[in-house]
């Protein structure tokens, strides 16, 4: 009896020892922040300081920089940028020491629109699907089809795919499986019981006919 228990008892410890290791892994090898439109970033030239700036990464996702020019930079890290700018600005400058900080940063953020109590933009600190947005916007008015949700998501600078949520039976049912998870950027049009035609791709610079960007949602 005591045997079988020193042997539960190794097999329980062997397990706990197993997950802690893998928690310590997945923490050092956490992925890295990619830049993106709208961050903030620092360039301090330790002997050149007449170069240093703080730049704003612009819509298109480029900077432009005083000794390196125009480079895009969203989408990568700072440790890739930085290795690109200073590989850039050798061609002027004899070895570089450059330090690269993110000073500021645009908060992951989506947008719910339409017959919701409290329309408006709001922060995505965490996993958010669609339904949960429409909750923290306070709920689906009565004058709401929660049958035909649509979500815009941003294919890149220009075009925004429509997708075309039902979400009727996930409000009333809880079937939290059939609800769709959101990605930063991503915008809710809640439509009246009477909804206009969408087409499966538009123009992103249209979808400011049904969002305001004014509004925040605390």
């Amino acid at each position: 009896m005591i045997r079988k228990f020193i042997v539960a008892l190794a097999i329980v410890m062997s397990l706990a020892i197993s997950l802690i290791s893998r928690a310590d892994d997945q923490l050092h090898h956490r992925a890295r922040y990619i830049l993106h439109a709208g961050d903030v970033i620092t360039l301090e030239y330790r002997y050149t300081p007449e170069f240093n700036q703080t730049v704003t990464i612009q819509p298109d996702g480029y900077v432009s920089l005083a000794i390196v020019g125009d480079i895009k930079v969203a989408g990568s890290t700072l440790e890739e940028v930085h290795d690109q700018v200073v590989n850039r600005a050798s061609d002027r400058l004899n070895k570089p020491d450059l330090t690269l900080t993110l000073k500021d940063f645009q908060r992951p953020y989506i947008v719910v629109a339409g017959e919701v109590t409290k329309p408006g933009q709001m922060d995505m600190r965490e996993d958010m699907t669609a339904l949960q947005a429409v909750m923290l916007a306070g709920g689906f008015k009565d004058s709401a089809r929660d049958t035909k949700v649509i979500l815009f998501r941003r294919v890149n600078g220009e075009m925004a795919e429509v997708r075309q949520l039902d979400l009727h039976n996930v409000h009333k049912t809880r079937d939290l499986e059939r609800d769709t998870e959101l990605q930063p950027g991503d915008m809710l049009l809640v439509t009246r019981n009477k909804m206009e035609h969408f087409s499966r791709f538009m123009k992103a610079s249209n979808l400011g006919v049904y969002f305001s960007p004014s509004s925040t949602i605390p």
